[in-house]
């Protein structure tokens, strides 16, 4: 199973959909439009499936190709992109996956499950978008301005705009291609990092107000219930960044944000030197990444804080 497999499976498809985690990040995103640009220059029908994104990723090329509904029931080739299990996928598009004749999937979590009939994962890239660079490098696909842009987009939000570690020296060849490319590196980093809207500025200041330290300041926690959210008037991706507050405070090590969904609530959590954040997440079915992951918590707010507090406190 190699990439030059995955380049004859492409040639050989006409049809084909693109899928990312539910509730795509930036990193999902850019490699999603990165990837149906990339086979729609090579003369393909390409789909991207994704039911909600984040208003301030709009102004990515290739945005027009984001449906919510598929086009037909089976596609020839279905590509995966920055998902570590097929259970990730919103359960609605699932079934394109699996009536696909061909899977492939393209990652960087650490643990993934393998679930195509292709894997391309690199657990060491710092974003999905890294992975495609490589790839479309190695197999001579033209990385366009526009697809450029798509990709940088990735790479900036998943490295927390250059700050986080497992940024390695490709990181910052691409960067200064994309630069020399005449793509504006400012503007992509202040539209998907800094700007908001003023929904989640609300949930922000809201989520400051609550913010708690645990374990001597080691740990910084804040949540959002769904009632905050229906007050606020929530949008997709307001949630975006918020754990990332505490996180930048001296002294904390972890810090982890709860938001309530339909069953119980959603546990992000990001840490700063030597807490393997992932391995906190994987004791509740959870995961991701050392210094970024996220699991989900059946459970009532006061005994979801207990649970993930307790097992945190346990790395520090």
């Amino acid at each position: 199973m190699t990439l030059d497999d995955v380049l004859e499976e492409i040639k050989k498809a006409e049809d084909i959909v693109i899928m990312a985690h539910e509730g795509p990040d930036g990193d999902a995103i850019g490699s999603c439009l990165a990837m149906c640009l990339a086979l729609r220059n090579m003369g393909k029908k390409a789909d991207v499936l994704i039911k909600e994104y984040p208003e301030n990723f709009s102004f990515l090329p290739g945005i027009e190709y984001i449906k919510s509904e598929a086009r037909k029931e089976a596609y020839d080739l279905a590509i995966v992109l920055d998902c570590p299990d097929i259970k990730r996928v919103n359960p609605e598009y699932i079934e394109y996956f699996e009536n696909a004749k061909v899977k492939v999937e393209f990652d960087h979590h650490n643990k993934n499950s393998m679930f195509a009939d292709y894997n391309i994962v690199n657990h060491v890239s710092p974003a999905c978008a890294q992975i495609l660079v490589s790839s479309f490098e190695y197999l001579n696909i033209e990385i366009t301005k526009e697809i450029g842009i798509c990709l940088l987009t990735g790479i900036i939000t998943d490295t927390g705009g250059f700050k986080n570690t497992g940024i390695t020296t490709d990181t910052f060849e691409f960067a200064s291609w994309a630069l020399e490319k005449g793509i504006n590196l400012p503007v992509i980093y202040r539209q998907s990092m800094l700007t908001m809207t003023k929904t989640k500025f609300e949930v922000q200041k809201l989520c400051m107000d609550r913010l708690e330290f645990w374990a001597e300041g080691k740990i910084a926690f804040t949540y959002i219930t769904k009632e905050d959210d229906e007050r606020i008037g929530i949008k997709t991706g307001d949630h975006e960044g918020v754990v990332e507050i505490g996180r930048s405070i001296e002294g904390v090590e972890v810090s982890i944000f709860l938001y309530e969904k339909d069953k119980g609530f959603k546990a992000s959590l990001r840490s700063n030197d030597y807490v393997n954040v992932s391995e906190v997440c994987l004791i509740f079915g959870g995961g991701g990444h050392i210094r970024a992951a996220g699991t989900n918590l059946n459970m009532s707010l006061e005994e979801a804080k207990k649970a993930i507090i307790t097992e945190t406190t346990k790395y520090l």
